[in-house]
């Protein structure tokens, strides 16, 4: 039988933020400031590798990479 004794409390607010921001919100939040993704992927038999996969990809908004026109 359960102990009744046991208080449960309801944390989920402290853990989710409850604004109202959408999910363009955020790829606008991620475009300004940019985001990096650097992985790397190795497949092997045996001890011998036999695929290596590197990947590099830079996420931002245009005028941050591109320089501006006079």
């Amino acid at each position: 039988m359960a102990d009744e004794s046991l208080s449960h409390t309801d944390t989920s607010p402290l853990l989710f933020d409850t604004t109202d921001e959408s999910l363009l919100d955020l790829v606008d939040n991620l475009l300004n400031r940019g985001v990096v993704l650097d992985a790397e992927l190795v497949l092997g038999l045996a001890g011998v590798d036999l695929v290596y996969v590197h990947l590099s990809a830079l996420l931002c908004a245009a005028d941050r990479v591109l320089p501006a026109k006079a």
